[in-house]
Parts: structure tokens; sequence; C-alpha cells
């Protein structure tokens, strides 16, 4: 019997959860156009905090998505690259970015009526 994400105790559900993770979606995207440097992330990802970005990095490098290369500087300088691995997963979760871009209106839109209708007692 196969993997079946809809059980507890599936480890199925290790890959969802990072799949679902909005920092992990961003910096896989920005990664598909080549190796970014930390602070480069950082400065495009508006509103990651360094804790954050240095967590989803971790585990992604962890789930072997992306590596991480020091440069010998003063200070280091340290580049994300994203593997193989990463690219397949990349190029899916994507398309949620650029599904997300393509429907925000709607999406608000959608909100605004609810709440109204909501404050309305509808």
């Amino acid at each position: 019997m196969g993997p079946n994400a809809y059980a507890a105790t599936c480890p199925t559900r290790l890959v969802l959860d990072r799949i679902a993770d909005k920092w992990a979606v961003l910096v896989l995207g920005l990664l598909l156009d080549g190796p970014v440097r930390f602070n480069q992330l950082r400065r495009t990802i508006e509103g990651v905090s360094q804790k954050m970005l240095s967590q989803t990095l971790k585990s992604l490098e962890r789930d072997d998505l992306v590596t991480r290369k020091a440069i010998a500087t003063v200070p280091v300088t340290v580049e994300y690259s994203i593997t193989s691995l990463g690219k397949t997963l990349a190029v899916t979760v994507d398309s949620l970015r650029i599904w997300a871009e393509a429907h925000m209106e709607s999406v608000q839109d959608a909100q605004q009526r609810y709440d109204a209708r909501k404050a309305a007692g509808l």
C-alpha cells in the first residue's frame, strides 16, 4: 500500500507542510533564476525576518531542495541554489504564486462581499 496523505501518520504530510509554507514557496521561486545570496533573498522577500528566512533555508536544505555555499569573503558570503529535486517542486509551487497574483483582486472582492453580508446579518 502506498502513501496516504489523508492518514495522520503519513510522512507525505511533512512534504505538504513544506509546500504550504509561503516563505518556502517564495524562496524556491526566486532560486529558479539562479543562485541568490542570503541578504538578497532577505531584501527581495519583503516581510520575512532574518530568523524565519534562516529557518526556511535550513529546512529546504535538509529536504535537499536547496544547497548552501559559503564563500570565503570578509564577512563570509552565503548563497543558495536550487537542487534538481527542488526544481521539480519549484515549478509546481510557483504556479500557486502566479495563480495568487492573477486572482488576487477576485479573492479580495469576494472577501469584501462576504464581510458586508456578515456585517448586515445575512
